[in-house]
């Protein structure tokens, strides 16, 4: 249950969707807005200022691929793109342009629910990791929080901060697939100075000290096309 009562903006043409959707999000304590196309979508947004947006591709005006990417020049907001495509390139071209979720039509509204609450939980910029010491594949490597020690087969490993950064951002949100620009974002903040590209140089140097084989990396996957996630789960 959405307690403190968090903003979503469903974005449809379709009435009948909107009200299915509005009316299941509101059982589950959330406020929801409505537009039924891309530009009402965009003037909406700003004064609206939800939590997460519910995306249709298929809009009367903009595409729904526009205002996603006109979104993420303004906003860091959740996304989940709800649309009837279902080829594996409209999937990764939805990452790419900064989606969060996918959800193909026809679709149950309660699985819609449920991946809106998930996306929200893994996005949220207060998301902690479940515990201060973290372990995988048996101790394979370990991340403690508090001390910000990692430790690979027990031996303590030597990050630089901003690889720290990176791997704890990865961890903090399993199964999200980060884009380069994602990453700057959430690991390194707003006033990092260099370039999206120098984030594969954080990564191969990561992976050089917390992976068994860097060449065939367990715990910093690589997403052809689209980014990074991480895989220790």
């Amino acid at each position: 249950m959405a307690s403190e009562m968090r903003r979503i903006l469903v974005v449809d043409d379709e009435p009948k969707i909107v009200e299915v959707v509005k009316s299941y999000l509101e059982n589950s304590g959330y406020q929801v807005g409505e537009a039924a196309g891309g530009q009402q979508a965009l003037d909406l947004f700003g004064r609206f200022h939800p939590s997460l947006v519910i995306l249709d591709l298929m809009l009367p005006d903009i595409p729904g691929e526009e205002v996603c990417r006109r979104l993420r020049r303004i906003s860091r907001v959740p996304i989940i793109m709800l649309t009837a495509k279902v080829d594996e390139a409209d999937f990764l071209n939805g990452l790419q342009i900064g989606a969060d979720d996918y959800v193909t039509k026809p679709f149950s509204p309660r699985q819609l629910v449920a991946r809106v609450e998930a996306v929200l939980r893994r996005t949220d910029p207060d998301s902690l990791p479940l515990a201060n010491l973290l372990s995988f594949r048996d101790g394979d490597l370990e991340i403690d929080s508090l001390t910000r020690v990692v430790r690979k087969n027990g031996a303590a490993v030597n990050l630089t901060p901003n690889e720290y950064k990176i791997l704890l951002t990865l961890v903090k949100y399993p199964r999200k697939t980060f884009t380069r620009e994602e990453l700057v974002f959430m690991a390194l903040g707003e006033d990092y100075d260099g370039f999206d590209r120098t984030i594969d140089t954080h990564i191969k140097n990561l992976r050089q000290k917390i992976e068994s084989d860097p060449k065939n990396p367990g715990y910093v996957i690589t997403v052809h096309g689209v980014g990074y996630r991480f895989g220790g789960e």
